[in-house]
């Protein structure tokens, strides 16, 4: 884990922001949301989410649910965070992960306190700015494009992983040709309302498919702002 997060005094929050009321959502997260890695779970009660959201939203950082970021945009929920990662490492913790949707940079945080080298693409520069700013913050050294995340980042591929936080009606081959063999993908996929998790997974035999359930991510889009 990170220990430059304590270094930081606001990172310790208090009331509602407070480690205790981390350490809560972590305790639901493990008994209600079925989250069981404890690799997982204990970034999750290291990164302080409720620096990665307006402070008008703060005594909400806690709660397991989305909240708007804006720019039409949202930090997903942190069970949604947590069973990302978790799929996203079940199979080996990889080196180096392929970030598709920066966002808040809250995903990326809690995939740098595993110690992975993390990639993030972000195509909305005023979320991105505001996202580096907060990983400089907290110590955090990941690298950061701003950019069409449909494109990846192709000059630093094959990545070990690649986990895309926006959903599409279906993944876009250019980020499967930037993923190593034997990597893992995992991406929301569907349309407006409601998507399927899937995880593939790049084996010698070809591509292997695992549906892991429903969820509802914001569109991903083309171009940039």
């Amino acid at each position: 884990m990170n220990p430059r997060f304590h270094a930081n005094p606001s990172a310790n929050g208090q009331g509602m922001t407070s480690q205790r009321a981390r350490d809560r959502l972590v305790e639901r997260l493990r008994s209600e949301g079925g989250i069981r890695d404890e690799r997982v779970l204990s970034a999750l009660r290291t990164v302080p989410r409720h620096l990665f959201i307006d402070e008008a939203l703060a005594s909400r950082a806690y709660e397991d649910t989305a909240l708007p970021i804006g720019n039409s945009q949202t930090i997903s929920q942190p069970w949604v965070v947590a069973k990302m990662t978790e799929a996203l490492i079940e199979h080996g913790l990889p080196k180096r992960v392929l970030e598709i949707g920066t966002g808040s940079g809250y995903q990326a945080a809690v995939l740098a306190t595993l110690g992975i080298e993390v990639f993030t693409v972000e195509r909305i520069d005023e979320l991105l700015r505001t996202a580096r700013r907060r990983f400089r913050n907290l110590g955090l050294n990941l690298r950061t494009k701003h950019d069409d995340g449909r494109m990846g980042w192709p000059e630093h591929a094959p990545f070990d992983a690649i986990i895309v936080t926006a959903a599409g009606a279906a993944l876009d081959a250019a980020l499967l040709n930037q993923l190593a063999d034997g990597g893992t993908l995992v991406a929301p996929v569907g349309g407006a309302m409601s998507q399927n998790l899937l995880r593939l997974r790049k084996t010698p035999e070809g591509i292997v498919q695992e549906d892991l359930g429903k969820v509802v991510f914001v569109p991903l889009v083309s171009g940039v702002l």
